[in-house]
């Protein structure tokens, strides 16, 4: 294997064109220059420099080994600048779990904002339901958590994370263009307690507050038709298949038809979003520029929405 501290003395012997003055330029004794390429050439199997007048020249070997010398050790020079800007918390990747609404809503706006201010910092995705992501960062899958409180979810005082709140928004009825309560401007849940539900898969946070909210309402909902994908939600209620509860941000921008959206009276559910780091990782230089972000965005969204 080659030694890469040798290729620096190549490249030295290269540049100067005599050992005497590349050893002055690597603050060596020539001696331990010559030992130095003599092991490089043992080590290639190939003649390297030759004798011209008083001084080398690198042979056709020498001058290949010489081109893959610069790329290496010019890697090199770009990994000690990264890790020395690191070192400073001005460069790095910082991974961040988010589920897809939050990632359109706020981590995308707050990427767009951390290349103009940090662009050093670079955020690296992982698309996770609101229930994934903390386990992501607790097992150091990811370093940043975009999360949604539920029920199970590690409350606020846990050790291992320390938390950010982000942003908090209603579930907003989903009904069919010809149901009943279509015409209303506003829609009590218990009034939905006899109809068929659309809702998100068991283990998806969003159906553990939609039930929670049913449930202070005083009724069990029928679920009858399952997705995780609000946009299917949406469609399904179009076609009449039943009713359904969905985060506001998750409609903005979406193809409302067939359907009315009306706020709900009552008890009603909210989505409360929160970013979660492994306690004591708050203020790395380079998780807290993201965290920062975020919050910025969610305080942009909260705007918008008011």
């Amino acid at each position: 294997m080659i030694d890469p501290r040798r290729l620096r003395i190549l490249r030295a012997a290269a540049d100067h064109r005599t050992v005497t003055a590349a050893a002055a330029a690597l603050y060596l004794t020539p001696s331990a220059v010559s030992q130095q390429l003599a092991a490089l050439e043992q080590e290639t199997g190939h003649t390297l420099l030759t004798r011209s007048g008083r001084g080398v020249r690198l042979t056709a070997a020498g001058e290949i080994l010489l081109e893959h010398a610069n790329a290496m050790l010019a890697q090199l020079e770009r990994a000690e600048a990264e890790l020395a800007a690191y070192a400073g918390g001005s460069a790095g990747e910082v991974t961040v779990a988010a589920f897809a609404t939050g990632i359109a809503e706020v981590l995308a706006p707050a990427i767009v904002a951390l290349g103009a201010r940090r662009p050093g910092v670079r955020v690296r995705v992982r698309d996770a339901e609101g229930d994934a992501s903390l386990p992501m960062v607790l097992d150091g899958e990811a370093d940043v958590a975009l999360a949604v409180e539920y029920r199970g979810a590690p409350r606020e005082g846990d050790r291992r994370l320390a938390r950010v709140p982000l942003y908090a928004e209603p579930f907003d009825a989903v009904l069919h263009a010809g149901h009943r309560l279509a015409a209303e401007p506003e829609v009590a849940l218990l009034s939905l307690a006899d109809s068929d539900w659309i809702g998100p898969y068991p283990g998806n946070p969003c159906l553990d507050m939609v039930l929670l909210a049913c449930e202070l309402a005083g009724f069990d909902p029928r679920l009858r038709h399952s997705s995780d994908d609000f946009r299917a939600v949406v469609a399904l209620a179009g076609a009449g298949a039943g009713v359904a509860l969905v985060p506001r941000s998750a409609l903005r921008g979406m193809e409302l038809r067939d359907v009315v959206v009306r706020p709900v009276t009552g008890p009603a559910a909210f989505r409360r979003v929160f970013a979660a780091v492994r306690r004591g990782a708050e203020g790395h230089p380079l998780i807290r520029p993201v965290l920062d972000a975020l919050g910025d965005a969610a305080a942009g969204l909260s705007a918008r929405a008011g």
